[in-house]
């Protein structure tokens, strides 16, 4: 449990970057400490302080707000800025103000200090008094005391609170506070109960009574049912379409509860549609696959033997192997050395290189960016080569599996 004096006293850490304020109230704080130099150049220096992060753990109680600020020399001076904090009649008549105005409580809720109370909580003329260790004694703010005026805007920036906190209350005490009165406010606003309508004391209404046992239950069906058609009109999405996609759908989200990967991430329009294909093997092609293949062939302007190559390598190894299937590259020379010997230790026969493809009449080998070897299968002769089998990192491996 946070109490009150817990409440009342907040240490930051860190600040958020940058010296200048964004929100009105954070600029308003630091107009207050402006308005009383007369020193633009001991500004800027402190500004400059702020940005650089010369301004060390801030901490914020009733009235005060001190941190120690590194300067010139080698032990930081001890900064804090005064504010007055609220006697406890102010602090009455400005949570009733708030309590009774559901706009300001919205605000303060969201973090935003309300318009209504900025004469009241901001810093009035002279009430912002800067004090430093430092042995500069001319006139006030000197450089350490501004920046940390520019800090504590940036923290008022973020959190209002710290401003009421400086007034002599803490965020927790002041939320309690506020919902207590804005219950009575509601309270008091509430129409008298309507003759004929009493209402129920909560011990009636809480009091445990006996139920009434449950129904018997419902006689089993004689068979299943089947599940409902999609409507028969022509206007409609083609009701196959709408299969693929939610069988789609369903491997998408079985794949993200298992994996936490989203399989389709990243992926350009003719990756998705290789995915989708390669989920029906070529072979034995159905009516419906072979619309799908059609459909999606003619969507990214490829032809059906291009998207059923294409999904045979994504089976072969998702969407590296279709990289190794359409974007020829220029690997290091390591690779090949290695390889070229031991498919020919293997019986397997000598290999020409080209670029990142090892063949050999009708076989094959590619190596992809992702350093496994992909085999290929030239079956006509016709320089017509297809993925087969699995990839490996083993290249005789690859070729033989």
């Amino acid at each position: 449990m946070i109490t009150a004096r817990d409440d009342r006293r907040r240490t930051f850490e860190t600040v958020p970057a940058g010296a200048a304020a964004v929100s009105w109230w954070g600029r308003a704080w630091v107009t207050a400490l402006e308005e009383v130099s007369h020193d633009a150049a001991r500004l800027a220096r402190g500004r400059a302080y702020a940005e650089e992060g010369h301004v060390d753990a801030v901490t914020v109680t009733p009235g005060r707000i001190v941190a120690y600020v590194r300067g010139s020399r080698a032990r930081p001076y001890r900064t804090e800025l005064t504010l007055p904090a609220f006697a406890e009649a102010e602090w009455d008549e400005l949570l009733e103000a708030v309590a009774a105005d559901p706009g300001a409580l919205a605000a303060l809720l969201e973090r935003e200090v309300p318009q209504s109370l900025a004469q009241s909580v901001l810093p009035g003329a002279g009430e912002l008094v800067p004090h430093c260790s430092c042995p500069d004694f001319g006139r006030p703010p000197c450089k350490h005391a501004a920046a940390l005026c520019y800090r504590a805007a940036r923290l008022l920036d973020e959190d209002p609170f710290v401003l009421l906190l400086l007034r002599g209350r803490g965020e927790r005490e002041l939320l309690d506070e506020l919902t207590r009165r804005n219950a009575a406010h509601a309270a008091r606003e509430q129409p008298d109960a309507t003759p004929g309508f009493p209402g129920v004391p909560a011990r009636a209404a809480l009091a445990r009574t006996g139920l009434p046992p449950l129904p018997a239950p419902l006689p089993a069906p004689a068979a299943a049912g089947l599940p409902p058609a999609y409507p028969a009109d022509p206007a409609a999405p083609d009701p196959l379409a709408l299969d693929q996609l939610a069988c789609d759908a369903a491997a998408r989200a079985l794949a993200l509860l298992t994996t936490g990967e989203d399989p389709i991430a990243g992926l350009d329009l003719w990756q998705d549609a290789v995915r989708l294909a390669s989920a029906h093997p070529t072979a034995g092609l159905t009516g419906t696959a072979r619309t799908l293949y059609r459909d999606l062939a003619r969507a990214t302007g490829r032809t059906p033997t291009d998207l059923a190559r294409a999904a045979t390598a994504w089976r072969q190894g998702g969407r590296p192997a279709l990289a190794a299937l359409e974007e020829p590259w220029d690997p290091p020379a390591g690779p090949f050395d290695r390889a070229r010997p031991a498919l020919l230790a293997a019986g397997q026969g000598s290999f020409r290189p080209d670029r990142n493809r090892l063949t050999t009449h009708t076989r094959q080998l590619r190596l992809g960016r992702d350093g496994l070897w992909y085999c290929y299968e030239d079956r006509l002769g016709d320089n017509d080569w297809w993925p087969r089998g699995r990839p490996s990192a083993d290249p005789v491996t690859a070729l033989l599996g």
